[in-house]
């Protein structure tokens, strides 16, 4: 499994909110990206916490990648909830989290909150996760379109986030890689600027794989980029991952 990743501030916000984190060791494949939200301030240490107390946990001995990556969502979550109660400034602070852990040919993936997990290979582009927000619920009732959903003026609220309350409900997806095939994890302010076809040009046709996060940052920027966008892309050689 080959990773790159990128952030960018975006064209408009003062602060990056976005962390990520990515590592290829001999038992896996670890990726993760959090876009934090309370604040300047705090949206950038609610997403740091989670990120740093999720990879922590994941060092624990392994008895169901599914588990482990349940309960580190959940000490992640307090570790952002308390902190929050112990400093008034970052009262009501919160994240999401979209993380993948892949090993050998299957990747675990989990997610709280509106940053996204696609998966793509020849066949085309799939997101993974399911939206945890007020548009992504009125699409699936059938209440408005996917394409009035990008417009929709309560298209950044979310439903679930992480550390806004002392426990969350987090969501996990398995995957099975096949050879050549892509994992893309990211926060909205790609997706919100960018189409699902827009990403599957530029991770298979718009240059090599190494480029991809950085051809993808440079669009959302062309575009304005009024949020931070963090991309991180996995990528499976010829022998699985």
């Amino acid at each position: 499994m080959d990773v790159w990743a990128m952030t960018n501030r975006g064209k408009v916000r003062k602060n990056n909110q976005d962390a990520y984190y990515c590592n290829i060791s001999n038992s896996g494949t670890v990726a993760l990206v959090c876009d934090g939200m309370g604040g300047a301030a705090a949206g950038d240490t609610a997403s740091r916490l989670a990120a740093e107390t999720f990879v922590d946990e994941l060092q624990r001995p392994v008895t169901s990648i599914p588990k482990l990556m349940r309960d580190a969502a959940a000490e992640a979550n307090s570790t952002v909830y308390h902190y929050s109660e112990e400093h008034p400034e970052c009262r009501g602070m919160g994240t999401t989290l979209v993380a993948a852990v892949a090993v050998e040919n299957q990747a675990h993936v989990i997610n709280i909150g509106d940053s996204r997990c696609y998966y793509l290979d020849e066949d085309g582009i799939r997101q993974v996760t399911q939206d945890h927000s007020v548009v992504a619920d009125l699409v699936r009732r059938g209440a408005i379109t996917p394409e009035e959903a990008r417009t929709h003026p309560k298209k950044n609220l979310i439903t679930r986030a992480l550390g806004t309350h002392a426990e969350c409900q987090a969501d996990i997806f398995q995957v099975k890689m096949k050879p050549n095939s892509m994992l893309l994890l990211c926060s909205d302010g790609l997706t919100n600027q960018v189409t699902d076809q827009e990403i599957l040009f530029e991770a298979l046709y718009g240059g090599e794989p190494d480029t991809c996060c950085q051809r993808l940052v440079d669009l959302t920027l062309r575009r304005g980029a009024p949020d931070n966008v963090t991309v991180v892309l996995l990528l499976a050689d010829g022998r699985g991952c």
